[in-house]
């Protein structure tokens, strides 16, 4: 499985903030209603990282009514050994 970072942006307008944090609660995933949020200091966003086998399966997962607006990024990691190679293949 792969790692993905889900952000899915809103409407600042407060009304509007609530009512997507509102359909994330009651949706009954664990996922969702465990989201990260930064409306608080002005990013009306959403986050989640979640465990899939693809992008789509990542952003089935999301609400129908905010799958056209959500951004799907795939994640990885690096180790020292991946830096260093990259480092020395390719000059500054």
């Amino acid at each position: 499985m792969s790692r993905y970072l889900v952000e899915v942006p809103h409407d600042k307008e407060r009304r509007t903030c609530a009512q997507v944090v509102q359909v994330f609660l009651s949706s009954g995933s664990h996922l969702l209603t465990n989201a990260d949020w930064g409306c608080s200091v002005g990013k009306h966003s959403a986050w989640l990282i979640v465990e899939t086998d693809s992008e789509e399966e990542a952003r089935n997962l999301v609400p129908p009514v905010f799958r056209a607006v959500a951004s799907i990024t795939a994640l990885n990691k690096f180790t020292f050994q991946e830096v260093d190679s990259i480092l020395s293949t390719h000059s500054a």
